[in-house]
């Protein structure tokens, strides 16, 4: 059986005082790891490439874990090195899937990478299974990775019972509609940020691929909505943006799963409307599979933890660790009552 992880409550960080600080706090702040991964890079079936960041685990049978980072996230992003390291510390091998483009190269394909897009996902778990069949899989993606997660696990429902042992989503948006107009219209410096890389990848696929989509309606674009509006949908087969949304959210998905999955969230996550997290509650009260952990305080795939700001930690990265540990006794031991 493995060691099982000992819960220690949140504790939020008190000086931080709001959300936003606890949003950004591990951006500006954090001293990240370093680790020694190799990359690997894998073909698909349409002659693209998707990049794995990847750590061995300590014994044949160790547990594999993979993660699936945010919306334009790189290996710099605050949270992705430490909870690696967090895996890797427990023996499990370690992985990253970089979508489509965020690797620091653009894909040869015109399509790239969106919120509903879960057919590299089923590739590389796939993979993942194959490389190490009698090592459980544990999985936890965060924000964008979040609802790409939780649309694959409940797109494939029971197929993935027995391949997937746990999944753990972090601040999930879950309703990519309301989501988008409340970034726009209440935190829209976050929006920002995202369009100062995703405008200039959109306009390079343009150059690549001429008539992919209209180059000036992306430089115009000066929100999630008109972007995605402009480009996402367009190349990616939706009618629109509202389309996109309608189709990729994640809260759609919920009452497919039957992998244990935790959902951790804040309710002051600035990425979408406070009421939105009663609504998933509700559903997930429906579905045995689904666990939530909705805390009060944590702003976006913050949950900083530490009394003094020089000695943080993130309560989201251990408690996906924990929560896979967890699932992982909990399948053992519904296997040796079985014999």
């Amino acid at each position: 059986m493995h060691p099982p992880a000992r819960h220690r409550p949140y504790r939020p960080a008190r000086w931080l005082v709001n959300p936003h600080l606890q949003t950004i706090w591990g951006r500006l702040a954090r001293r990240l790891p370093a680790l020694p991964l190799r990359r690997e890079r894998w073909t698909t079936p349409d002659d693209d490439f998707l990049d794995i960041q990847r750590m061995d685990a300590a014994s044949p049978d160790a547990p594999t874990f993979l993660l699936l980072h945010g919306l334009e996230s790189s290996l710099r992003s605050h949270y992705i090195l430490p909870i690696l390291k967090l895996a890797a510390a427990r023996g499990w091998e370690a992985n990253l899937m970089y979508f489509r483009g965020c690797g620091g190269e653009p894909n040869r394909q015109a399509r790239s990478y969106h919120s509903g897009e879960t057919t590299d996902v089923a590739l590389v778990v796939e993979r993942l299974r194959n490389e190490r069949p009698d090592a459980p899989l544990i999985v936890a993606g965060v924000s964008l990775g979040g609802n790409v997660l939780l649309k694959y696990l409940g797109e494939q429902g029971e197929a993935l019972e027995g391949v997937i042992t746990a999944a753990t989503a972090i601040s999930v948006p879950y309703d990519l509609a309301r989501s988008c107009q409340h970034l726009d219209t209440h935190a829209s410096f976050y929006t920002n940020w995202f369009l100062k890389t995703l405008r200039p990848k959109a306009l390079a696929k343009v150059a690549q691929f001429p008539g992919l989509a209209d180059p000036e309606a992306i430089r115009r674009s000066n929100s999630m909505w008109s972007f995605d509006d402009a480009y996402t949908s367009v190349v990616h087969g939706f009618a629109n943006a509202a389309d996109y949304y309608r189709q990729s959210s994640a809260i759609h998905f919920l009452g497919g799963i039957r992998v244990p999955t935790l959902l951790l969230s804040s309710h002051d996550d600035p990425f979408h409307p406070p009421e939105l997290l009663h609504e998933v509650a509700g559903i997930a009260r429906q579905n045995p599979a689904l666990v939530t952990e909705f805390v009060d305080v944590g702003g976006h795939v913050g949950f900083v933890e530490g009394a003094v700001p020089w000695r943080t930690s993130s309560y989201c990265e251990r408690r996906a660790i924990e929560f896979g540990l967890s699932q992982l006794n909990n399948s053992r031991s519904t296997v040796l009552e079985a014999r």
